[in-house]
């Protein structure tokens, strides 16, 4: 199975199932001497781990780093840094049902069509539990990129849309609320109709906005490695993602050329920001803005129709410990992502021009 490496020079490759005995990476192409906070680093895991809160999976798990290479006396050594996270809470029984069937919207299928074999426990390698390497690396890029904000926050849940702009929110309100919505009354709306849904034995999609500030002026190139495209693919690569769009986005197509256009100012800042601080593939020292759709969870505890391996028809029902709403555990994961792109063309740049 290939496809499990990001990045260019600032370089992620991970490893593991999720009902393994662990997951992990090797992160390659971290400079040398960034001195690492690791209670920051577990910090942001413990913002994705499961079991958190009553709006998400139940699953028990500790989600704890151990690293194993590239720091020494708690500095990066520029070697490859290999680190894991042991699984200590499979309940591989909740998945025998679908050893032999395959769940609607799932991977199982196209993996047995593909690879004519699979893990069924949990997805195995194709469940969001790999996402936790991705946010160890991602922390690890934050403390590289420390100059730079990365925030992310849920902006909807179903048909509940946060209607402020995110310059009039207070990012620090973001961990106020198991939602991560920086908005009290809308976090709470949230909060209620992501119970409401679970009890149904059903589930809900959302929205996660993304600001980056303090960004320099020249990170991406303007042909196949824009900005823009590869913060795009980093998003789409993670569980459930089903949409991406920066800047303006779609509601750009509504408006005229000469008020979409951002005017400068004398300084090379622009008056308004439709552009999400890229223009021409190219970072422009604005902020910038994305947004990240998250489809419902495709496991619901109710019973549905679906075929077995030989093609009959069956119908069963879903098990096991699952998140009615994923957006709340994925909003680290965005950031992480987010934080890759970033320190991997920080790097490149850093080929091009002195």
């Amino acid at each position: 199975m290939a496809g499990n490496t990001f990045g260019n020079l600032f370089k992620l490759t991970t490893f593991g199932e999720s009902h393994g005995a662990a997951i992990g990476g090797v992160l390659d192409g971290c400079p040398p001497g960034i001195a690492l906070d690791f209670e920051a680093i577990q910090k942001e895991l413990d913002r994705r781990k499961p079991g958190q809160s009553a709006i998400v999976t139940q699953r028990k798990e500790p989600d704890t780093v151990e690293f194993f290479s590239g720091i020494f006396e708690g500095k990066t050594t520029g070697t490859p840094i290999g680190f894991a996270i042991y699984n200590t809470n499979q309940k591989s029984g909740d998945y025998t049902h679908i050893k032999d069937s395959y769940r609607p919207s799932h991977a199982d299928y196209v993996y047995d069509q593909k690879y004519g074999f699979r893990d069924y426990r949990g997805g195995g390698r194709s469940s969001a539990r790999e996402t936790a390497s991705r946010v160890v690396a991602g922390a690890i890029a934050k403390q590289f990129l420390s100059n730079l904000r990365i925030n992310a926050y849920v902006s909807q849940v179903g048909d509940l849309t946060l209607p402020k702009n995110y310059q009039n929110l207070d990012f620090s309100l973001i961990e106020s609320n198991p939602v991560r919505c920086p908005d009290a009354a809308m976090a709470l709306k949230m909060e209620e109709y992501i119970k409401y849904i679970r009890k149904e034995g059903d589930t809900i999609g959302g929205v996660i906005t993304c600001v980056i500030q303090n960004m320099p002026i020249g990170l991406g190139d303007p042909v196949f490695d824009k900005l823009h495209a590869e913060l795009g693919k980093a998003m789409l690569s993670i569980n459930a993602v089903k949409g991406f769009e920066y800047g303006s986005g779609f509601a750009g197509v509504k408006m005229k050329g000469s008020v979409h256009n951002d005017q400068y100012n004398k300084d090379g800042s622009t008056k308004t920001n439709h552009s999400g601080g890229i223009q021409g593939g190219i970072s422009n020292g604005m902020d910038i803005y994305f947004n990240v759709a998250f489809k419902p969870v495709a496991t619901v505890i109710q019973s549905y129709d679906t075929i077995d391996k030989a093609g009959n028809p069956i119908t069963t029902k879903g098990k096991g410990r699952h998140d009615p709403c994923v957006v709340p555990r994925a909003v680290p994961i965005v950031e992480a992502m987010a934080a890759l792109v970033l320190a991997d063309y920080t790097l490149l740049a850093r080929t091009i021009k002195l």
